[in-house]
């Protein structure tokens, strides 16, 4: 895309991976606003709506609140407006920012520390079921 052609829930929700439900659902709570509508009222993005969206995508699964996630997106617009910030805002938003970052790094650790766990119980279980499964085991008998 990238030519600022204008595009349809339809295509944003492939784009992104997104259902048709949700991305209506984050322009109800106001994460995402289309750009524009069309003379029937369809809903109209353009591609820095859809890399909104992909903010949010990315977001959810680190369990961010909606108040966050619109913070962070107003964060985002205000420092990429082009207008000069003073320097003291612009400095908070900066701070703000890297407190995000820190907080991403945060639970993609607990995530890899999670992932690890699993991956550790799914080779215990493998190993269960290989001896279990083995004809040399002898199988424990119930007795009535």
């Amino acid at each position: 895309m990238g030519d600022g052609a204008l595009m349809q829930i339809g295509e944003v929700a492939e784009r992104t991976g997104l259902s048709l439900r949700t991305i209506r659902y984050y322009e109800e709570v106001g994460l995402i606003v289309p750009s524009a509508r069309s003379q029937g009222g369809f809903r109209l993005y353009t591609d820095a709506d859809v890399d909104r969206l992909q903010v949010v995508k990315r977001m959810k699964p680190l369990e961010f609140t909606l108040e966050q996630m619109r913070d962070l997106l107003a964060i985002i617009d205000r420092l990429s407006a082009g207008a000069r910030l003073p320097k003291a805002e612009r400095e908070r938003l900066l701070d703000t920012l890297a407190g995000y970052r820190e907080a991403v790094h945060e639970r993609c650790a607990a995530l890899r520390s999670q992932l690890a766990t699993a991956e550790e119980f799914a080779a215990t279980l493998t190993g269960h079921m290989d001896t279990l499964q083995s004809p040399t085991v002898s199988r424990p008998t119930i007795s009535t």
